[in-house]
Order: C-alpha cells, then sequence, then structure tokens
C-alpha cells in the first residue's frame, strides 16, 4: 500500500478545497485531523484530511494544509472553526495531536515519513503491507 501526503498549502484559500475535499469523499473519508505544533515561539496547527485506500491500487491520500493555521487552543480562529464544523457535519470528530514541526526535518520528506509513523503507530492508517 502506498500512502502520500498531498499537500495543498498552509491553510489559507486552500483550507477550502481540503473542506471540499472532504465533502466531496464522504464515502472514502476516514479521518480529520488537526496536529499541533510549535514553530519558532508561535504555535500552529496543520489539517489533514485521510481517506481510505483506493481499490484497485491500495494508494491512500492524506491531504494536508501544513502549518499555516494558529493553534485554536491559543488562539481561536474562524479557519478551524471551518474545518471543524464540516467534520460534524460528515459525523467526523477532529483528531488532535501534538507533533513536531516540519522545520525539524531536513527534507519536508523525512517529516511525512515521520507522520506516517505516527498515524500507523496510532492506528490511524494501516500498517506498511
Amino acid at each position: 500500500m502506498i500512502q502520500r501526503f498531498i499537500e495543498l498549502g498552509e491553510g489559507y484559500s486552500d483550507l477550502y478545497e481540503l473542506i471540499e475535499v472532504a465533502k466531496s469523499n464522504q464515502h472514502r473519508l476516514l479521518h480529520m485531523m488537526a496536529l499541533h505544533s510549535v514553530i519558532n515561539g508561535k504555535d500552529v496547527t496543520s489539517l489533514i484530511v485521510i481517506c481510505t485506500p483506493t481499490d484497485p491500487g491500495k494508494f491512500q491520500p492524506l491531504y494536508i494544509c501544513r502549518e499555516g493555521i494558529p493553534n485554536p487552543k491559543v488562539t481561536p480562529n474562524k479557519r478551524f472553526d471551518l474545518f471543524n464544523e464540516t467534520a460534524r457535519t460528515l459525523d467526523k470528530q477532529v483528531i488532535q495531536l501534538s507533533v513536531k514541526p516540519s522545520t525539524e526535518f531536513a527534507e519536508l520528506d523525512l517529516f511525512y515519513q515521520y507522520l506516517i509513523g505516527i498515524l500507523r503507530l496510532n492506528h490511524y492508517i494501516p500498517p506498511l503491507q
């Protein structure tokens, strides 16, 4: 199985695309997540939509708006509220985790491998097959 992050942006106008991905893929929607980090003393959040793997092909997309939204626990904001409301509309809860920021990794691919490891370890996505 191939599990890959598809980065849409940092969560400004691309947040609407992330929400549309969730709505248009309701039949495949597995999880909606918020990953909280701290970059240079600033609390930020990445929003993720995880779909079930394709059949055939076994490709599992993880759509992400990376580290561009203020952490809603520190700074309440409309962008997170909109994502959270979409999750409720789709009968999902936003799963929230704290993770290292992407700036702690030499390459973005290493950051995404780290996140995939966390998601597999916590059984949010299937293990490597």
